[in-house]
Order: structure tokens, then C-alpha cells, then sequence
């Protein structure tokens, strides 16, 4: 198979651009920065740092990751997924922490595209995306429980961890402002109504001018953006934290979960664009943008980035094909920072929330989990809800690691069960000499037949092969053997032994390339003989024969 080239998608598309299309790339970029506007400031609250960054993201990440990344149509900039881990980090490390971090993120990820590592994507299963995708909504929809209902903590109150969180909502329920709830149930439904209504128009955007005109023409009393965070229009500057090998080593863990997530969430954005243009992404030069952006993003205020669905859907329906529009809406952005963002201060806490709801709503695919639940086997069934349950309960890191050794461990399993070692039964004369179940079989010689892989999980099996007093030829039939690892390989080196010893032939028949290169590798073909390796039962029976009247 061919390797995808690592060249960035602008490169190739520039060669038939056309003014129609800069025009159509234009107006998608526009109406992208539009809908970004709201959610890079609701995203980058939930993570803990000052909406200005929210905004710093999607201008350097979003520019970045058009300019160099390997999908037409990808959008990026910060995104829900992100939301809690990045909290974590910049409550337990500072700013300082995340931004070590996302660059150790940024570096891996672009060494992962170019040891082409795009394709391992394939190798996370459907179960542990669905179940931590659904895990990181509720703990997004928990985060905002206190701003929606205007709760008030007590100082000191720690809630880092989502546990955290549940438990201060509870303790502190009695504090609830009901003007907050009404102001985010009000822009909630706008929210859910007014894409129904004009789809052109950003729910989000009607919903933040909605919260505000509630705030200031009916005069609720409700915490605003401004209330809690000091807010700047300034364009992002360069800072280089210290940067030593204690904190290396402290945000190197971090680092490689931010990697993950960011490889994992770009390459699914890139999957579904690609069926919605009939287009093909290079996932390599994706991971290469990807880490560029995120290194881009962490050395100018911004927090980590990858590809957001929702907004590379909106670019595709709103007609961008190419890079052009996800630079063009970096670019709007600027402009909005400088001119509206002294303006984001008016924005009600609760509308904020109201936001992350729907955002969380969208992204927890409850409708594939309800359905994976009804359909899929038992053991997919608990590795979906093992992960979910780790990434709400502990954090991302987790629910990944255990998701993925109980899928190992249930494919090992399953692999186990399906190969078998079985002896042929012998009959003194067949009458049905075209059945290979009922060849004729030389007295003294005995085959065994394995179907399966030949792996640690099942290399016991080749125990049960046993060698009898009056054998003096033993065929291995191998034909359905796609490969062998080390441990069953050691398990037939000591069968081979065992028949040498004893004096007699061990003859293998029919196998397979793989299997082939690694006992040859492994010096059991050298041991046992090449000429003792034949290519079919038929050839084997007439070997061991020859043997037998030797």
C-alpha cells in the first residue's frame, strides 16, 4: 500500500484554486469564525483559563493546523474533549505546567506523523471512543452545573476532580440563584430552537446576545463574564516558560495524554469530513499540523487544540473546500478580538453553561451508546461502560489504559478459544480417498492439525500434542496458521526437541509465509531441516513414508 505523502492538503489544492472557490472559502471562514467566537470563550472557561486564550487558540492552532495539516476542510481550535484535563493542569500546575505540556504534546505528535503513525487510529476500538467521548460530556455537563444554577461555594472549596464537583453541587444546592437558572434555561432553549427556525444563524450567537439583554435591559442579578475574569483585547504574545528537565519530566504524563486525545479527536474529525466531501485526508501530515499547532498555540497564550467536528461540518455546508477557509476564519477572529472582545465581559455565566450543555449534549452520541448497549457482546458491552465510568469517576489517562488492556485481554481470549490442536482419527482403509480427513496415514506416523494464531494465549495447546512410544514420524499441519510469536514458538521448539530426542521425524506441513519467517528466524528450520518442511499434507504423508520404510 502506498504511503500518503507528507505534504500539507494546500499545497496540492492550489493547483486548480479558483477565484469561485477563494469566494466560497471566504464566506465559510467568515460564518465559522462566527459560530468559533462563542465557543473558543465557553471552552476556554471550562478549562480554567481567561476567555482571551479560548479566542488565542483558535487564531494559532487554527491557522497553523489549515496552513500545514493534511485534510481540505479541517477546522481546529479548542474543543470540548480537552475542557477537564486541561482544568486539571492548570489547577494543579499553572499556565506555566499546561504550556509545557502542550508543547511536549505538540513534539510527540509531530514525531508521531512522521514515524507514520496516522493509520494506528484504526487500532483504538469503536467501544473506548464512544465510552470516553460519552465520560468526557458528563464531566463537562458537571462542570457546569455551578455557573448555571448561580451556585455559590465557600472559600477553599476544591473541585478539580469531577467527584469534587458532584459533591460541592450538593453540599452547596441551597445556594442556588433561581434569576441564574432562568437566564440559562431561557438560552438553552434558544439554543435548541433557533436552528430549527434559520440554520445560517448561530444558536450560540442569538443565545449570547439573548443572556446579555435579559442581564442588562431586565437588570438579573447574575454573575457575567466580566464579574469573574479580567478580559483583554490585546493580540497574543510569545512567552517561553522555563523550561528544565524537572519540569519536563512533570508534564511529560500530561503531555502524552494531551497527544492522544489530540491525535485521536483530529483523525475522527478527518474521517467524517472525508465521507461528507468524498475526500481523502493524510492522517501523517494531520499529526504533523496537529503538533505544530498545539506547540504554536502553548507559546501564544493558548491552551491545547485539535480538529472540532461541529465546526468543520459547519465549513463544509457553508461551501469551504480547501484550507483557505479555516486560515480565513483565524484570520476573522483577530478582528473580533481586537474590536468585540471588550464586550465578551457582558456575557452571563449562565448562558455560558447553557452553551457547554448543548455542546456536551451533541458530543456524548448517547444514541450510539444506548444502541451498543442493546447490541453489541458482552465483552464490548463492559469495555464501553468500564471506560465511560473511568473517565467520569478518575480522568481520561485512565479510562484509555483500562479500556484498552481489557480489550487485549478479550481478544486474546477470543483468539485463544478459536485455535485448536487436534490429532486426525484413523481408520485401517478408506474408501474415499478424495476426502483429506480420510487419507491414508502410514502405521508409526501420527498428524496433528492447528487452526488458529499460534500466540502466548494459545501456545499451551501445543502441550497436548503428545508423542507415543511407536511414533516415529509426526506431521504438524499448519495451513490455518496466519502467525507465531515468541511463546508459541518456544512451545513447538520444545515439541521438536522432544521428537529428535526420541528419535523420531517431525515433519511440518503447509505453512504459511509469516509463520515460515519466524521459525526460520528462529532457527527451528535449521534445527529440524528444511527438507522436513513440505507444502502440502500429500507431500508430508509421502515424506513421512519414506521415512517410515527407511
Amino acid at each position: 500500500m502506498k504511503k500518503d505523502k507528507l505534504k500539507p492538503k494546500l499545497f496540492s489544492v492550489m493547483k486548480t484554486y479558483s477565484k469561485e472557490q477563494f469566494v466560497k472559502d471566504v464566506v465559510a471562514g467568515i460564518i465559522v469564525a462566527i459560530i468559533a467566537l462563542p465557543l473558543s470563550i465557553a471552552l476556554a472557561l471550562a478549562s480554567g483559563v481567561g476567555p482571551e486564550q479560548g479566542i488565542y487558540t483558535a487564531i494559532i492552532a487554527g491557522f497553523l493546523i489549515s496552513f500545514f495539516g493534511g485534510s481540505r476542510v479541517q477546522i481546529a481550535g479548542p474543543t470540548a474533549a480537552f475542557a477537564t484535563i486541561v482544568a486539571g493542569i492548570v489547577a494543579a500546575k499553572g499556565m506555566d505546567g499546561l504550556i509545557i505540556a502542550t508543547i511536549i504534546a505538540g513534539v510527540l505528535l509531530v514525531i508521531m506523523g512522521l514515524l507514520r503513525l496516522g493509520s494506528l487510529i484504526k487500532f483504538i476500538p469503536y467501544t473506548i471512543t464512544t465510552g470516553f467521548t460519552a465520560g468526557i460530556a458528563v464531566t463537562i455537563l458537571i462542570g457546569q452545573l455551578k455557573d448555571f444554577m448561580g451556585l455559590t461555594y465557600p472559600a477553599g472549596t476544591v473541585t478539580i476532580e469531577t467527584m469534587e464537583k458532584v459533591r460541592a453541587v450538593v453540599e452547596n444546592i441551597g445556594t442556588i440563584n433561581l434569576q441564574a437558572v432562568i437566564v440559562g434555561v431561557v438560552c438553552l432553549i434558544v439554543l435548541i430552537i433557533c436552528p430549527r427556525i434559520n440554520d445560517k444563524i448561530p444558536g450560540s450567537l442569538v443565545a449570547v446576545i439573548v443572556g446579555i439583554l435579559m442581564v442588562k435591559v431586565l437588570g438579573m442579578h447574575v454573575n457575567t463574564i466580566g464579574d469573574l475574569y479580567s478580559i483583554s483585547n490585546r493580540l497574543p504574545s510569545l512567552h517561553v516558560p522555563a523550561f528544565t528537565l524537572q519540569t519536563i519530566r512533570d508534564g511529560f504524563s500530561d503531555g502524552i495524554t494531551i497527544a492522544i486525545l489530540a491525535a485521536i479527536e483530529s483523525l475522527l474529525s478527518c474521517v467524517v469530513s472525508d465521507s461528507m466531501i468524498n475526500s481523502r485526508h493524510r492522517p501523517d501530515m494531520e499529526l504533523i499540523a496537529q503538533g505544530i499547532g498545539n506547540m504554536g498555540s502553548a507559546l501564544f497564550g493558548g491552551i491545547p487544540a485539535t480538529g472540532a467536528i461541529a465546526r468543520t461540518a459547519a465549513n463544509i455546508k457553508n461551501g469551504g473546500r480547501t484550507p483557505v477557509a479555516g486560515m480565513v476564519h483565524s484570520i476573522v477572529l483577530v478582528l473580533v478580538l481586537v474590536v468585540l472582545m471588550p464586550y465578551a465581559a457582558m456575557i452571563p455565566m449562565p448562558t455560558i453553561a447553557a452553551i457547554l450543555f448543548l455542546v456536551a449534549y451533541n458530543m456524548s452520541g448517547w444514541r450510539t451508546f444506548v444502541h451498543l448497549v442493546k447490541t453489541a457482546p458482552v465483552g464490548d458491552i463492559l469495555v464501553l461502560v468500564i471506560t465511560f465510568v473511568l473517565t467520569v469517576v478518575f480522568d481520561l489517562v485512565v479510562a484509555i489504559e483500562v479500556g484498552m488492556l481489557i480489550t487485549v485481554v478479550l481478544f486474546m481470549k477470543s483468539m485463544s478459544d478459536r485455535t485448536e490442536v487436534r490429532g486426525w482419527k484413523y481408520i485401517d482403509d478408506s474408501s474415499d480417498t478424495e476426502s483429506i480427513e480420510l487419507r491414508k496415514v502410514p502405521e508409526g506416523v501420527h498428524v496433528y492439525e492447528i487452526n488458529g494464531p499460534m500466540f502466548f494465549g494459545a501456545a499451551d495447546l501445543i502441550s497436548t500434542i503428545t508423542l507415543k512410544e511407536h511414533t516415529k514420524v509426526m506431521i504438524i499441519r499448519m495451513r490455518a496458521v496466519p502467525d507465531v510469536d515468541a511463546t508459541a514458538m518456544h512451545s513447538l521448539e520444545q515439541l521438536a526437541d522432544k521428537c529428535l530426542a526420541s528419535g523420531a521425524k517431525i515433519i511440518f506441513s503447509h505453512v504459511n509465509e509469516m509463520p515460515y519467517k519466524a521459525m526460520e528466524k528462529a532457527g527451528l528450520v535449521a534445527k529440524v531441516g528444511e527438507e522436513y518442511f513440505c507444502p502440502s499434507i500429500d507431500a508430508s504423508l509421502k515424506k513421512a513414508e519414506s521415512l517410515v520404510a527407511e
